[in-house]
């Protein structure tokens, strides 16, 4: 069903989609769900796995490129370790000697780092305005989901620290009220699995009462396990504000259960309708 009224823009609904009374908790992804200031991260990490991947006889790089994209993107959404794990197995089949998995997210992060520095220095300084950086209706959604008195959590593959500097910079942190959890360098402490389990733990609530918003397939995947309604944000990353689904966020996602499927924010009265009925 496309762009049913009263919606202006892009939606997709999956076949067996029913709005559904009792959401109380919200659970957000952060990069590329809220947070542009990694857009481009793949043109750092595929180039890295490209480099490093021993060529297989008659391999040309492109190819090599193409199976380098095919890992990451599979693993999008899980913490970037995850990543790093698959790059050393592939070396190691490969005939290879694979170097530490931590050591390659720490060279990624440093290239990354390069990439991205003068994003986050300045939105600081207030050369960069914000909402550039956020995806389409970030902020309005997340003031009316406060003002609804829903307690929002953030869990996210990218390192904590980073992710608690990058929501401050966004000026987005203090919606979420300390529950901002990232990846951890010992990676078995972190999981957006685990964080649901706590939110579901602590809150003494029923997994139909989750609420998740995501564009990677671990948050989707993982919040329908339990029951919840997961809002795929298929974004345009690289042109914020087009209204378009990337085409790959969007035929993955609604693959994985997805209920349904928004390229931003730009509907919100009508996405809060739907998702808050009266």
């Amino acid at each position: 069903m496309e762009t049913p009224l009263p919606f202006a823009g892009l939606i997709e609904f999956a076949p067996g989609f029913r709005p559904r009374q009792g959401l109380t908790h919200v659970l957000f992804d952060f990069d590329g769900t809220l947070s542009l200031i990694r857009q481009g991260w793949p043109d750092i990490m595929v180039p890295m796995f490209t480099e490093i991947l021993p060529p297989l006889p008659g391999e040309t790089e492109e190819q090599r490129r193409q199976l380098a994209f095919e890992d990451i993107m599979r693993l999008n959404g899980k913490q970037t370790i995850y990543q790093m794990i698959q790059l050393a197995e592939r070396v190691t089949e490969r005939g290879g000697v694979p170097g530490e998995p931590l050591n390659y997210k720490h060279e990624y992060l440093r290239r990354l780092d390069e990439r991205i520095r003068h994003r986050v220095a300045g939105l600081r300084d207030g050369t960069v305005p914000r909402d550039d950086l956020t995806v389409h209706g970030t902020r309005a959604l997340l003031e009316a989901l406060s003002a609804r008195g829903l307690p929002l959590y953030l869990a996210s593959g990218t390192d904590e620290p980073f992710v608690k500097a990058e929501a401050a910079a966004l000026g987005i942190d203090h919606y979420f009220q300390g529950h901002i959890y990232g990846a951890q360098d010992d990676y078995k402490k972190f999981s957006k699995k685990m964080v649901i389990d706590r939110i579901l733990a602590e809150n003494r609530i029923p997994g139909e009462s989750l609420l998740a918003f995501g564009d990677g397939y671990v948050e989707i995947e993982n919040t329908k396990q339990i029951g919840g309604l997961a809002v795929a944000v298929a974004s345009d990353e690289a042109h914020n504000g087009s209204g378009r689904f990337d085409e790959w966020k969007h035929r993955r996602l609604l693959g994985v259960g997805a209920d349904l499927c928004i390229p931003d924010y730009r509907d919100l009265e009508p996405l809060l309708a739907l998702l808050f009925p009266r």
